[in-house]
């Protein structure tokens, strides 16, 4: 091979090797993806929020190929979310249980364990923070930040050995905790796949059917998103007890997600107002005769600055969509 060849193989190498080194938190992220998904384990541990402290287990194994998971509260009513494959069920107290076809469970467990790294990489800053002790094993500890400053952030605890996350807090664009999910015991073990596979004899409450959503154009629309939120579904729908229909679209980054709803405005609507309770916020505010929600897992300066992009068309001739009288400025 030519001298000028050789040089270049080299160059290209060495650009190669500096990739996969230059940030070695993304790549312990990716590793924790995968022994999330790939594992034989469980988890003791509490979810600490402002009021309250919420103590759980969660299992989960690869049986026969497929991934299996397994939420289970102890403490108050008993409540219960189980995963196969691609399935998962829900059973509430007070409700019938139901299973929905998904390869994420919607339970209280940290959103970094379920999303794509290599997507988020675009959006957000892995930083690492160096070495601590958490449940009881040397963990690597990792900042993830939003490259915008609007949306949370995380700090991580990844077991060093095993790569699984002991401990991930949310914390608001301050750097102040909202939320905490705090390992108690980590077990790993041959024997929880086979403790797990007996859920794969369970007889289940069969799939729950979901509408296809139409393909008719919302009258209005969000032009002041986050970078990286975008538009995963849409609804029409109209409201139990007042029967005022309401349309809406939920937006996601991979990692957090909102809802931005929009309905007619009535007496009962407020001009403007902002709750936050945790990590959700709600901004409500009225233009014209349009009430404007959004809801979400978003800073509340975030929700705000959604809310106020919400573009409105003129009044539709639908009785199923939400009438419009005015565009927001």
């Amino acid at each position: 091979m030519k001298p000028f060849l050789i040089g270049v193989v080299a160059l290209v190498s060495l650009a190669a090797n500096a990739s996969t080194e230059e940030n070695p938190a993304e790549a312990l992220l990716h590793q924790m993806g995968q022994a999330t998904e790939q594992q034989n384990y469980e988890i003791s541990y509490i979810l600490v929020r402002k009021n309250s402290i919420e103590p759980l287990r969660f299992r989960h194994a690869v049986v026969d190929g497929e991934s299996f998971g397994h939420i289970a509260y102890l403490a108050g009513p008993p409540r219960e979310v189980i995963r196969r494959g691609n399935e998962v069920s829900y059973f509430e107290p007070g409700t019938d249980p139901f299973t929905i076809e998904s390869s994420q469970m919607i339970a209280p467990l940290p959103a970094i364990m379920q999303t794509d790294i290599a997507h988020l990489a675009t959006l957000y800053d892995f930083v690492p923070l160096g070495r601590a002790r958490e449940a009881g094993v040397a963990s690597d500890v990792v900042r993830v930040s939003p490259k915008d400053g609007e949306r949370y952030s995380y700090v991580l605890w990844i077991d060093q050995n095993s790569k699984l996350l002991v401990r991930a807090d949310l914390l608001d664009r301050d750097g102040d905790p909202i939320e905490q999910y705090r390992a108690l015991s980590l077990a790993l073990s041959p024997q929880i796949s086979e403790a797990m596979g007996q859920l794969s004899l369970l007889e289940l409450p069969p799939v729950v059917q979901v509408p296809r959503q139409t393909s008719a154009q919302l009258k209005w629309q969000v032009t002041g998103l986050p970078e990286g939120f975008t538009p995963i579904y849409q609804n029409r729908h109209r409201l139990l007890i007042t029967e005022r229909p309401v349309e809406s679209q939920m937006f996601s980054d991979g990692l957090f997600s909102f809802s931005v709803y929009l309905s007619e405005a009535d007496k009962m609507s407020v001009r403007e107002q902002l709750v936050r309770k945790g990590s959700r916020t709600l901004h409500s505010r009225v233009v014209g005769n349009a009430e404007i929600t959004v809801v979400g897992d978003i800073p509340p300066a975030t929700a705000k600055k959604v809310a106020e992009s919400v573009k409105l068309s003129s009044a539709t001739e639908s009785p199923d969509s939400p009438a419009v009288e005015t565009s927001a400025p």
